[in-house]
């Protein structure tokens, strides 16, 4: 039997159905709906009572939960431990393009002050990647964006930092409207693949306001390098205080209520790792409370 098909059921009953689960874990809701099918004909009895989009375990699906959560907790025990056979702190961690160039190396740096013989790989992606890989147990943990639904009980989660929305314009414009701003001139738009360029997309439509476009990128220090050439003006995260060096723009506040892009670390509760990822925890607080999130 494949492993992977337990944790996506474990996925389709926290989610509630089968599109919500396929969400989360970054797959299609045809893959999900054929492994299904699967551990059905495996084990021989229906094990989700379908409603419309919505989805109950059976009886038998009730059952198959209760013993699949404690086996995938223990095939997860096993693979730690024949994995670290002579007990050095070691984990596999994702982390956003942010994290990697805002606090992750302050707090690796401090982490290998304490623990030198220490091993940790790092491995790069979009937030609700890397949330899936954390789910399926295949990191340890992830400095990512909180996702944009309720995280299951199974997870854990430490914010380290928000980051509201403000309009990034040219020194010379700051005494200006912003919603001004970006009816009138030209935009450079945060990537919309990105939380932060949802939440500033999500803005201008409850605002009313039809853009300019001129550019769309991915990167924070690129829009703001063009703003402050005087390129256009952006609506993006303010990442100009902790982590980041101040960007040469004026961060001007937005007139009305705006999300907050929320970072954080998310691992797993019942992690075979526990021990070495509440040290990773522990220096994520401290470099944090230190100023440096």
């Amino acid at each position: 039997m494949e492993t992977n098909y337990l944790r996506t059921f474990m996925a389709v009953l926290d989610a509630g159905s089968m599109s919500e689960a396929a969400r989360r874990l970054d797959l299609t809701a045809a893959a999900v709906a054929q492994q299904m099918r699967v551990l059905e004909r495996e084990f021989g009895v229906p094990l989700l009572r379908r409603s419309g989009r919505t989805v109950t375990p059976t009886e038998g699906g009730h059952r198959l939960a209760g013993r699949a959560s404690a086996l995938l907790a223990e095939l997860a025990g096993m693979r730690a431990t024949v994995g670290n056979v002579d007990g050095v702190l070691e984990l596999t961690v994702g982390a956003t393009n942010t994290m990697l160039n805002g606090p992750l190396p302050v707090v690796l740096d401090a982490l290998a002050q304490e623990h030198p013989a220490a091993r940790i790989v790092v491995r790069m992606g979009l937030s609700a990647e890397l949330y899936a890989e954390v789910l399926a147990g295949r990191l340890d943990a992830a400095l990512c964006l909180h996702p944009d639904f309720t995280l299951p009980k199974s997870l854990n989660w430490l914010l380290l930092r928000e980051e509201p929305l403000v309009v990034l314009a040219p020194h010379a414009w700051a005494h200006r409207d912003p919603h001004a701003l970006l009816r009138e001139e030209a935009l450079i738009r945060y990537d919309r693949r990105l939380g932060g360029g949802q939440a500033a997309e999500r803005y201008l439509r409850r605002a009313g306001i039809v853009p300019r476009e001129r550019f769309e990128i991915s990167s924070l220090a690129a829009i703001a390098a063009l703003v402050g050439r005087g390129t256009g003006v952006s609506i993006a995260p303010d990442v100009a205080t902790g982590w980041s060096s101040a960007p040469p723009v004026a961060r001007l506040p937005l007139p009305r209520p705006a999300e907050s892009r929320r970072f954080g670390m998310v691992w797993l509760r019942n992690s075979p790792r526990t021990r070495a990822i509440e040290v990773l925890v522990d220096h994520a607080r401290r470099v944090v409370a230190q100023g440096h999130g």
